[in-house]
Formats: structure tokens, sequence, C-alpha cells
């Protein structure tokens, strides 16, 4: 596993860079945005502080440029947060926008 060296989101264009993205960290944020979304554009300034805070690197996709994410991780709603470890899902949140203090507990506590 690679330690972070970005401190703010990197975007990913489809499944491939999302799985090598979460392979590369033990730990690893995700969120699933569509464009148009203006609550998931007001969390990416909170995603890249709380990648700064944590240490725990965050990736942007868009599931509609690769429609199999949608199924794959079943997503409903945007913004959705997926936590990953060790490459594998461990928890979610689909509760639109999410502050920063929250998101730092829900990284760290998960």
């Amino acid at each position: 596993m690679r330690e972070q060296t970005e401190n703010r989101p990197v975007h990913l264009s489809d499944e491939a860079e999302l799985d090598a993205f979460v392979a590369d960290y033990d730990r690893a944020l995700v969120e699933f945005y569509t464009e148009g979304c203006t609550l998931c554009q007001s969390m990416e300034p909170v995603l890249g502080n709380v990648a700064r805070a944590t240490g725990v690197p965050v990736g942007l996709i868009n599931p509609r440029d690769d429609p199999p994410l949608i199924d794959r991780f079943r997503v409903q709603s945007v913004p959705l947060l997926v936590l990953f470890d060790d490459g594998e899902p461990v928890a979610r949140k689909a509760e639109g926008f999410v502050g920063a203090d929250e998101l730092e507990e829900f990284v760290g506590a998960a």
C-alpha cells in the first residue's frame, strides 16, 4: 500500500481507475457524484479538508461515465460516500451534504 501524496480529491474516470485507486491504499474514501449536482460540488472542498486532516485519500467518480458502477455500488442518490478498507467497501453514507467533522468521524470510526 502506498502512502497518500495528494491532499485533495483525485478525479477517477472509470471502474478500472476506481479499483486501482482503492487498491493502492489501506483506507480510501470515494464520492460518487454527478455533473450539475450542487450538493456534490459543495462536498469537494470538505473532502479536501478531510483528506488533509485524516490522511485518508479521497477519490471522486461520476458513475454515469461508467454505468456498471451504478449497480455495483447501488448508487441511488448522490453524493454517495463509500469508505474502503483494503480495497473493499466497508461503509457508506448517502445523506446529502456531510460536514467535515461528521465526515472525519465517519472515516475514522468505520
